[in-house]
């Protein structure tokens, strides 16, 4: 599974990077949100870990790009901690918002994972929702 971290901080990323490897998931990262875009339509992420104030496009700016092609699980890490930021991400699609800094940078794969797994249910339930609609044509 790939993951794309977007986030202007270089030791976030690293500690990122590094946390997520070991968990087994193959990470791309980009430092503004202009190559972001560019980095997630080359490399077709799996999930997105953005970040809200990134140079050159700003979080929500991305979110709203991604979104016009897929449905890639976007998580927000910002240190942006009023209530408004958080909805105003998630009204552009994001599907999570993380505060900075982390309490414990362990838990992100879970959370990780969670939306993955719920990525492939949701898909496996339409798949089964299309199935039983032909089967009934």
């Amino acid at each position: 599974m790939k993951v794309l971290i977007a986030d202007d901080d270089p030791q976030l990323v690293r500690a990122l990077r590094i946390t997520l490897a070991a968990h087994g998931y193959e990470v791309v990262a980009a430092a503004d949100g202009a190559a972001a875009i560019t980095l997630a339509a080359q490399t077709n992420p799996d999930l997105v870990l953005l970040d809200l104030g990134m140079p050159r496009l700003d979080g929500i700016e991305v979110i709203e790009a991604l979104r016009g092609w897929t449905q890639a699980p976007i998580i927000v890490i910002s240190g942006r901690v009023g209530s408004a930021d958080k909805v105003e991400a998630l009204d552009a699609g994001a599907d999570d918002y993380v505060t900075k800094p982390f309490d414990d940078i362990a838990d992100l794969p879970v959370m990780i994972e969670k939306r993955l797994r719920n990525r492939r249910l949701r898909a496996e339930n339409r798949a089964l929702m299309e199935e039983l609609r032909i089967k009934n044509e």
